[in-house]
């Protein structure tokens, strides 16, 4: 089916195509329609020289103009207003992903004391593992008890007025002391969120350099905290992905079953929500309604935490939860927190679908609240699955359209997966690493964005780096653009360069590894971590390189500067609003290499931002002499 040339740039997805064309002929608005209304952007805006910190403003400088104001009505300058925009945007997004491990932390406890509505402990030896980390005794002692004084030692992270983070510790020691020297040893978790609000306030701190480093402080409480936090105790809770082989892309979705999307991030939801779907009653009412079944799905980063554990497959990333929608064949899309947006209320009433939030920190416009709550958790799930299963009765079958792309990917490579895939040791991966058939490792991660075609930047970026015996380790939006493209199958290898091919080939393994939602990126440190420790070196020593290719929110920001605090140097595929300040611009691109061992770099093209990537890996490689 040929489309016009407006939809074919907006998107590489034929799925994508096939719906966004349908919205046309609805007259139904989608993100990308919003995205052009809204063009010209505010230059202002785009370069972060905007102040709206007090009422005295709001304020913009305008670097463009000799006349125009250089200095807020506080006397702000723009390097000062923007390095308090970016970190304020850390702020956010540390927030997000610390919040996310804190949750999990009260399902642990609330499981522990035998208070929580159907979880249960699935992986002991983790559990074990975390308590040793953190000196909690194990010996005649049942896991309720240990996880109760896990739990209430992961809380006491949040709070702490003194550090260090335990989990900070897992990084090379060479990396702690470069942390503790530059003074961004985190402290507490809240403790450096809440001191970036603090120091961002009119009148406390207006030295860029300073903001900054206090920016890179709270999203190292993020990485090697609170998100290091959300992925451990998931793993306990729901278990430690193991590869699994699913399917991706709207083409997921069945005309004959109710079905429901999970979209979100949390995982206390989205689990019980699987177990509902199996209830035996459920499954016949679905079925005394017509249906063949319940057909559960996931979208964004909750698909990730359901497909690596159970391999449900995967409907879309960011940009396709209104496209998920408009198939007409939606029951129910059930929500919890982050990235949803706000437009999915009035769409859904365009059709029969059932929009229903569940958190208490996020309700939406046209959305039907059932408020979740881990003490009684199978049993609202079951009452969200039930109202989907109703809901499937009110379908109207001539607005149904399905695309039928789907491809079927391998996932679940957690570090614990990697670790066996190599079979026990790193040796096999150091090995490849020093020979060169393995030239290194990248870091693909991050959203969509309207401002790039979806999924080109992903797709494109990671291709280049293959073919170029890079291995890929990715997660979020990224992940569920490779898996797509077919680039999450072990058959991919023969798309690498000779060496990855080979390494690929003779492990079993697809050349583009699967590890998680956007808090699972803390897997990826755990890894680098592990490298730097047998390598006897720092993080920053390694081959290896991140990219966020359609970053978007304020938690890629926090984790750009995690990633890039970790001695990773990054390339991000859209511009962040910082060019309106020339110190900032340098301190992040240039002199954090002095500050961290690592810099950003900006570049929209994915290809030539792999060949950043594999130049920066080369002179790693030099300096290692290998």
């Amino acid at each position: 089916m040929a489309f016009d040339d407006k939809i074919m740039e907006k998107s590489i997805d034929p799925a994508v195509h096939q719906m966004l064309d349908r919205a046309e002929q609805l007259g139904l608005e989608t993100v990308w329609d919003r995205y052009e209304k809204m063009l010209p952007e505010c230059g202002f805006g785009e370069l972060g020289v905007c102040c709206r910190n007090c009422n005295m403003g709001p304020c913009r400088i305008s670097p463009f103009e000799d006349d125009g104001p250089q200095r807020g009505i506080c006397g702000a300058t723009a390097d000062i207003i923007v390095a308090r925009n970016l970190i304020r945007m850390i702020a956010g997004g540390a927030a997000a992903h610390s919040d996310h491990g804190r949750d999990l932390a009260h399902t642990l406890l609330l499981t522990a004391e035998g208070k929580s509505g159907g979880y249960e402990i699935k992986d002991e030896a983790k559990l074990a593992a975390l308590a040793a980390e953190y000196g909690i005794a194990t010996d005649q002692r049942s896991k309720e008890a240990i996880a109760e004084d896990l739990a209430k030692a992961v809380y006491a992270e949040f709070g702490k007025q003194e550090g260090p983070l335990q989990f900070t510790r897992r990084a090379p020691q060479k990396r702690v002391a470069q942390w503790q020297k530059m003074g961004i040893d985190p402290r507490g978790i809240d403790r450096e969120i809440v001191e970036i609000m603090h120091r961002t306030h009119i009148g406390v701190d207006n030295d860029p350099v300073n903001l900054i480093l206090q920016g890179l402080k709270a999203s190292i409480a993020d990485g090697w905290g609170g998100s290091m936090v959300a992925t451990e105790i998931s793993d306990v809770l729901f278990g430690t992905p193991m590869p699994v082989k699913s399917e991706a892309n709207l083409g997921v979705l069945k005309e004959d079953h109710v079905n429901i999307i999970a979209h979100g991030h949390e995982p206390v939801l989205s689990e019980m929500i699987l177990a509902a779907a199996g209830d035996p009653s459920l499954v016949a009412n679905a079925k005394a309604a017509g249906a063949k079944g319940i057909n559960v799905v996931g979208m964004c980063c909750t698909g990730n935490e359901i497909v690596m554990r159970h391999g449900i497959p995967l409907a879309g990333n960011f940009m396709q939860q209104e496209l998920a929608i408009i198939t007409g064949a939606v029951d129910a899309m059930i929500v919890d927190v982050q990235c949803i947006m706000p437009a999915l209320g009035d769409l859904c009433e365009c059709f029969h679908t059932r929009f229903i939030s569940t958190s208490p920190k996020a309700k939406f416009p046209g959305a039907v609240h059932m408020q979740f709550s881990e003490e009684s958790a199978l049993a609202i799930a079951k009452e969200i699955v039930g109202s989907a299963v109703e809901n499937y009765a009110h379908r109207v079958p001539e607005k149904v359209f399905i695309p039928a792309d789907k491809t079927a990917c391998m996932v679940g490579f957690s570090t614990e997966a990697i670790l066996k895939a190599l079979g026990g040791s790193l040796d096999p991966l150091l090995d490849a690493i020093k020979s060169g058939a393995v030239r290194g490792i990248a870091g693909v991660v991050g959203c969509n964005n309207p401002k790039i075609k979806h999924d080109e930047g992903h797709v494109g970026l990671v291709r280049h780096l293959i073919e170029n015996n890079v291995l890929v380790v990715t997660t979020g939006c990224n992940a569920i653009a490779c898996a797509k493209v077919g680039l999450m199958l072990p058959e991919a290898a023969d798309d690498a360069g000779d060496g990855l091919k080979g390494v690929c080939k003779a492990l079993g393994i697809p050349p583009v590894l699967h590890m998680g939602s956007c808090v699972d990126i803390s897997r990826i440190l755990s890894v680098c971590a592990a490298v730097a420790n047998a390598l006897g070196v720092d993080i920053c020593d390694l081959p290896v390189a991140g990219a966020a290719p359609e970053w978007m929110s304020e938690k890629a920001v926090s984790i750009g500067a995690y990633v890039v605090s970790s001695g990773i140097f990054t390339v991000l595929g859209t511009v962040p609003p910082v060019l309106g300040s020339p110190v900032v611009t340098e301190v992040l691109t240039q002199a954090a290499n002095d500050v961290v061992g690592a810099a950003f770099a900006v570049e929209t093209d994915p290809v030539k931002a792999a060949g950043l990537m594999i130049d920066n890996i080369d002179k790693k490689r030099q300096a290692l002499g290998i």
